[in-house]
């Protein structure tokens, strides 16, 4: 009888397994495994090949092969993983690519409109809704998210916002926040956005690959996406969505021609991309779905963040920064030291006392904290690390 995917997340045994499909540098132990995910052995082989081969071959493999089969089935795949059409999605080099070019090239904003950003967007997003809004004469609205935050308060907080600001009309949606883990409740939101006739680009950087999600079901047009997080692709991959009958709601990228203006790909850059990392997807695509795909990955990761932060969430001196809630949690997570001022001075000691790399992210409202993120590799003990680190660090 097959094994739920709760039951595997404890199976240490099994991810033990996993593990060693990993080739690991000796060093610190990694809990900041939220930058971007490490390949399999088979993977990273298939990349160096494909490496050597399309140096060996150049434009002869890549014009004849590559660009007339191989790059429109390797799209094709994408497409059946996330369950959409394959005109719906277009390569790009990373989330923040897909991101700009949806927000820059979106069509429907008027002088006068308004357009929102929270402060849980990431950095880069931020950026492009100021510049999108300079650049079409809209104003920006910008809210703050309470913390510590709960379902009913982030929903709340943007239906309030769209019934304060009626002008407004766009709005990008972290799916999983990069600084401290939290999860938003995308589908609620979304709909909410829907009455008010508000257009959301989702940032789905960190949540393909750890949450099992339909576009469709949580109401999505257009969405930008990483492939090297937690699917394990070559760095230098992600990919936009754009829902076939919004198309025309994003122009194509500064007059982009070398696909028709009804084509997908119109709305990207068109440039040389890193041919033998897109080669290398479908082994990639294969791996994942071998692992048990988002379901079975995300109850490993959740399991592992879950041990570790509910042994110190009442600890004196330490605060979670996720809520318990299981809808608004994943692998990322963040703590910080409520008796210090300086969390990078704790990161230095988590990693000279205890060999333990973390990372520390600034820019939300809550103010600074550090995040730890485990990843497939890890092992429950690399957890208990942590929780004995912590508790001797918040002591002192």
């Amino acid at each position: 009888m097959p094994r739920t995917a709760d039951t595997l997340a404890r199976d240490e045994q099994h991810w033990q397994g996993i593990a060693r499909q990993f080739d690991l540098e000796p060093g610190p132990i990694n809990l900041e495994n939220g930058y971007f995910g490490r390949m399999t052995r088979t993977v990273a082989e298939e990349y160096q090949h494909n490496i050597h081969w399309v140096n060996r071959s150049n434009s002869v493999l890549v014009r004849q092969r590559f660009e007339q089969l191989d790059a429109l089935q390797i799209r094709g795949q994408l497409a059946a993983l996330l369950g959409v059409p394959d005109n719906a999605v277009a390569l790009t080099r990373c989330a923040s690519d897909a991101l700009q070019s949806l927000i820059r090239n979106y069509n429907r904003l008027q002088p006068g409109d308004q357009v929102l950003v929270s402060d849980l967007e990431y950095d880069t997003v931020k950026s492009a809704m100021r510049w999108l809004a300079r650049q079409r004469g809209v104003e920006v609205i910008e809210i703050v998210h309470p913390h510590p935050a709960s379902f009913d308060s982030l929903v709340g907080a943007y239906t309030n916002a769209f019934q304060r600001y009626p002008r407004l009309r766009l709005m990008p949606l972290t799916y999983v926040t990069h600084r401290s883990g939290l999860v938003m409740p995308v589908q609620a939101i979304a709909a909410a956005a829907r009455e008010h006739g508000v257009d959301i680009i989702l940032d789905g950087a960190h949540a393909l690959g750890q949450i099992d999600f339909d576009l469709t079901e949580l109401g999505i047009a257009f969405a930008g996406f990483n492939l090297h997080k937690w699917i394990g692709a070559p760095l230098s991959l992600g990919f936009l969505y754009i829902h076939p009958e919004r198309l025309q709601d994003i122009a194509p990228d500064m007059g982009e021609f070398h696909f028709p203006s009804d084509d997908v790909r119109a709305r990207t850059p068109y440039s040389t991309p890193n041919i033998p990392a897109l080669m290398t997807l479908p082994r990639v695509f294969e791996e994942h779905r071998a692992m048990g795909g988002a379901a079975t990955k995300g109850a490993r990761l959740n399991y592992l963040r879950h041990t570790w932060s509910e042994a110190l969430r009442e600890l004196p001196g330490v605060e979670i920064m996720t809520p318990q809630d299981p809808r608004l949690c994943c692998a990322i997570s963040a703590l910080r030291f409520t008796g210090h001022s300086d969390q990078q001075a704790l990161v230095n000691r988590l990693l000279q006392d205890y060999n333990l790399f973390t990372v520390v992210r600034n820019g939300a409202g809550f103010g600074p904290c550090i995040r730890i993120t485990p990843g497939l590799a890890t092992p429950l003990e690399h957890m208990q690390r942590l929780i004995q680190a912590v508790t001797e660090l918040a002591r002192h």
